[in-house]
């Protein structure tokens, strides 16, 4: 498998989707519900997802395909198999909001090897294959960052669909992050605050019961960039992915680990 031909497609691939939604944001749009736990879909998730199927299966008919709208496409259990996630901020864009990427990744026996994600509003791309590092599109490499502010660090939340707002974990993560962190941001397009956090723009990404579609691209830039994942109690995070299990974590430069997780209590 040559992942650099992989990233190429890929990239490629995220950065026609983009060009398409761009185009479509500036019209109308159709929106509708998604499930019962508040989510929307557009028909422009439906349109970038319909594009990148057809660029990924084209290059890689073997492959198997789990698409944030289309589920499994494919035999399921190969040794290749892409994560689509065509449109990272669906409630963003539904209420004009221009904050939104393009997530593929590549996983072999479900550990992530190549992460891509495109923002077409800046007209960026960021990507990652597995022990190489991570890129802009430009070329720089991407590194996080450990800062210590004495106001608290600067930390991106992520939190998956239909968690009850009494959850009592919900709970004490949330007012632990109200009280300590300088200020927690709340993007709605978790694939922008990896990102965020692999350019060293922010200091850390705490997530919980978050959706695993979108995760593995993110995920693996932040660590080609330096940064470092654990689970909530600080043990070892799985990188291995499970599309049917939501995940939860904290994600930041190693020297900043620490007081975070102390942060969480």
């Amino acid at each position: 498998m040559d992942l650099d031909h992989a990233r190429k497609i890929a990239v490629e691939a995220a950065e026609a989707a983009g060009a398409l939604l761009l185009k479509g944001t500036r019209g109308a749009l159709g929106v509708r519900a998604k499930g019962e736990a508040g989510d929307v879909v557009t028909d422009l998730d439906l349109a970038s997802e319909r594009l990148l199927l057809d660029r990924i299966l084209t290059a890689y008919p073997s492959h198997t395909v789990i698409a944030e709208e289309s589920g499994l496409v494919g035999a399921a259990g190969g040794e290749w198999t892409w994560l689509v996630d065509p449109l990272d901020g669906t409630n963003n864009v539904a209420i004009g909001l221009p904050a939104y990427v393009v997530g593929l990744a590549l996983c072999r026996d479900g550990l992530p090897q190549l992460g891509v994600v495109h923002d077409p509003v800046s007209a960026c791309t960021w990507s990652a294959v597995r022990g190489r590092g991570a890129v802009a599109s430009s070329g720089a490499r991407l590194s996080a960052v450990h800062r210590p502010h004495p106001q608290g660090p600067l930390l991106a939340w992520i939190q998956g669909y239909g968690i009850p707002r009494d959850d009592p974990t919900l709970r004490r993560l949330r007012t632990a992050l109200d009280l300590n962190a300088r200020r927690v941001l709340q993007l709605w397009a978790p694939l922008l605050a990896w990102a965020m956090l692999a350019r060293g723009d922010i200091d850390g990404v705490v997530g919980y019961r978050a959706g695993v579609v979108d995760l593995p691209a993110g995920a693996l830039l932040a660590l080609e960039a330096g940064a470092e994942i654990r689970e909530l109690d600080g043990g070892p995070y799985e990188e291995c992915v499970d599309v049917s299990q939501t995940r939860s974590f904290v994600a930041a430069h190693p020297s900043t680990m620490p007081a975070l997780l102390s942060l969480l209590g």
